[in-house]
């Protein structure tokens, strides 16, 4: 029989391999390019799979599930794996019971991202496999690998993938299917508590194991050579694999599939093989660095390959025709800037209007939120990670406090980032003796993944009815006393709540609930301009709604609202002082939670 083809993303592909490896459970946080593989796991409908609340959650309930018998998968953007390298850096130690991999999407070029991390350091830095697949075909088949290379070897496997392997796609050839099956589940104190005593023992296990894997590295035929023209040899892998194609398709090619530990013996046999040698490698230069430690000649290396940005073909050539990075390769800095901004109709609007006119200094988090920086609102001054607004600001409170300094920091949040991992900064605050004025925004989703339910949406991921934190509660039991709700579309309660706030010493916390607009499909009535009363005068446009723009004729250019993209907030309207702007025809929707 015929093998069935489909057309699939990477995010699409691995969701169906884990589907088709037996998969039992699957866990993670969402965070771009990875989210649409739990999403497309629960589509599947086959495996039960969930969001986390942060990533160390989501990992570790992987690592639960492993060790309860079921094979498991673990998946979050690199960045997450930062929240769960602590349970990583021990869940290395206990290996594993059932398979389980962690797929990790990394973010060359950063084009949703804080960070350009090289997730290949945790691997090494772990001492388990990484599989780097190249392709759609690869990523199907490099995580039914990585299940059976994570049971046979008793470790953890790392998948990592970047942002062009998650999203394009390409023809996938499916492998049979194996029936999930639940493994006997163990009792095995040494193997699965980490006192010190066992884990000193484990550790040994460790280094013994990755001799092995450094002996399966030489012949598994996840790293493959294309001995083609030995003039110029490349060891590549991932998605440069598909640029050196590109730009040397006659080329001589070490291509790894598996990105740790390196096969040395097989390097070292194709650079002997090749005039020149090159490795291709985006970020950091891991292989590069252990290359040059097994004392082998690089011709051409991170020297030429730069360590930012995505590597593309024409810097393939460039760098091996002796060039450095071509200057076309380089973003460019000539072009109107086009910022994004909240969508029309964005509770978050408000919120940031205010804070900008209070002039205040507001330490940011991840989130829709971070939008609140760009201008015209230039209303947010730091953002470091996931959570780290409340904590941040608690540190500025106390600073202040020591230099005898009046000024009360706001930190700004959203739900899903309180839930992950905000919530530990606030009950830091409260413990501590805190003075910063807390802004949760709870618009029910994680709104910059695309709208992904969390503790407080009241539904998981597979749709079922799931249990919805009340967050004022929530706060108040972390110790905080001082807990409102506000509503951001009303400018004037927004503007006394956040005074209040900042004039009451200790933790304040005010709560916003108002629904995300694009996630629950939010429409009001829209506005409309009446040119007889707009002056010109542009006060509205400092909201930084894509629904305002200016009519093209006059010495004064007039404000005019697109009724087609207009939501109908009516935040614009409140900032204009000569009533220019009112209700144009009835919308439908609600816009209360």
């Amino acid at each position: 029989m015929k093998a069935e083809r489909k057309i699939l993303s990477g995010n699409e592909a691995i969701a169906l391999a884990f589907t088709d490896s037996g998969g039992v459970f699957a866990s993670g946080y969402p965070g771009t390019p990875s989210t649409e593989t739990l999403e497309e796991v629960a589509r599947l409908g086959e495996v039960y799979c969930e969001w986390a609340p942060n990533e160390k959650v989501g990992l570790e309930a992987a690592i639960g599930a492993s060790i309860a018998g079921g094979r498991a998968m673990a998946t979050m953007k690199h960045v997450g794996v930062n929240v769960a390298a602590d349970a990583l850096l021990t869940l290395n130690y206990t290996g594993v019971n059932a398979g389980l991999v962690l797929m990790v999407a990394d973010d060359p070029g950063m084009h949703s991202s804080q960070n350009e991390q090289d997730s290949r350091n945790y691997a090494k830095f772990a001492k388990i496999p990484m599989l780097d697949p190249s392709d759609s075909q690869e990523a199907y088949d490099f995580l039914r690998e990585g299940l059976a290379l994570s049971e046979r070897f008793d470790t953890p496997v790392m998948l990592r993938t970047t942002t062009r392997i998650s999203h394009a796609k390409g023809i996938v050839e499916r492998q049979g299917r194996i029936e999930p099956k639940v493994g006997e589940w163990v009792k095995d104190v040494p193997k699965y508590v980490m006192l010190p005593h066992f884990g000193k023992v484990r550790h040994a296990a460790i280094e013994e194991r990755l001799l092995k894997l450094r002996e399966f590295a030489e012949t598994t035929p996840l790293n493959r050579v294309e001995m083609g023209d030995t003039e110029l040899g490349i060891l590549t892998s991932g998605i440069s694999y598909q640029h050196v194609k590109e730009a040397y398709p006659d080329a001589s090619i070490l291509k790894l599939g598996m990105v740790h530990p390196l096969p040395e013996g097989k390097i070292r046999e194709f650079a002997g093989k090749v005039s020149r040698f090159m490795i291709v490698e985006e970020l950091d230069g891991i292989f590069e660095e252990q290359v040059r430690a097994m004392g082998i000649r690089v011709d051409v290396g991170k020297d030429r390959i730069p360590y930012c940005d995505e590597v593309n073909a024409d810097v393939v050539r460039a760098a091996a025709g002796g060039g450095g990075r071509p200057a076309g390769a380089a973003p460019a800095t000539d072009l109107p800037l086009r910022p994004p901004t909240f969508c029309p109709g964005c509770a978050h609007r408000g919120v940031f209007s205010i804070l900008a006119k209070l002039k205040v200094f507001v330490s940011g988090d991840i989130g829709c939120y971070t939008l609140g920086a760009l201008a015209p609102m230039n209303a947010m001054h730091s953002c470091i990670c996931m959570g780290a607004s409340i904590s941040a600001a608690h540190g500025m409170a106390k600073v202040n406090e020591i230099a005898e300094r009046p000024g009360k920091p706001v930190a700004v949040i959203g739900d899903s980032t309180f839930f992950h991992s905000g919530m530990t900064g606030l009950l830091g605050m409260a413990y501590n003796g805190g003075n910063a004025l807390v802004v949760i925004m709870d618009n029910r989703t994680t709104g910059m993944t695309g709208g992904q339910d969390n503790p407080g949406s009241g539904r998981g991921l597979m749709g079922q009815a799931a249990r919805q934190v009340d967050i004022v509660a929530l706060v108040k039991v972390l110790g905080i006393e001082n807990v409102f709700e506000i509503n951001a579309y009303d400018l004037k309660e927004t503007e006394a709540a956040i005074r209040r706030g900042l004039e009451t010493p200790g933790p304040y916390v005010l709560v916003d609930r108002n629904p995300c607009t694009l996630r629950y499909r939010v429409k009001r009535p829209v506005l409309a301009v009446d040119p007889g009363k707009c002056t010109g005068c542009k006060a509205c446009l400092k909201v930084a709604c894509v629904a305002l723009g200016l009519t093209a004729d006059g010495d004064k250019p007039k404000v005019r609202i697109d009724p087609e993209i207009c939501n109908g907030c009516g935040i614009c309207s409140k900032h204009c002082r000569f009533d220019a702007i009112a209700q144009s025809r009835a919308g439908g929707g609600d816009g209360n939670l």
